[in-house]
């Protein structure tokens, strides 16, 4: 996973990646993601890249972009909070997808 190009703001990267085919907004529950019309198992996926972001003025807007993919070629963005605003059970399911290898 190395991350190609950092973008200035998680808009940016968001709409670059929505470019480079990353078409499905994922949300994650238990040990799925969510998409637009169906569920996917997260041991399916692997991050592709992440991108991180830090608010200037308020420690709310830091956030987390991740470009994730599955085996199947299923490709999407989860974005997810850091810091004051993240969330245990998504760290921990993130971080088992970074060392997927598939």
């Amino acid at each position: 996973m190395d991350a190609k190009l950092h973008y200035d703001t998680a808009s940016k990267a968001i709409a670059a990646l929505t470019d480079q085919g990353y078409t499905v907004d994922f949300n994650l529950a238990a040990n799925d993601f969510i998409g637009a019309d169906a569920k996917y198992n997260i041991a399916d996926f692997k991050i592709k890249d992440v991108y991180r972001y830090e608010g200037n003025s308020d420690p709310a807007d830091e956030v987390t972009v991740y470009a994730i993919e599955s085996k199947d070629g299923v490709k999407g963005i989860l974005v997810s909070g850091y810091g004051a605003s993240s969330d245990e059970h998504t760290d921990a399911i993130l971080e088992k997808l970074k060392n997927v290898k598939y």
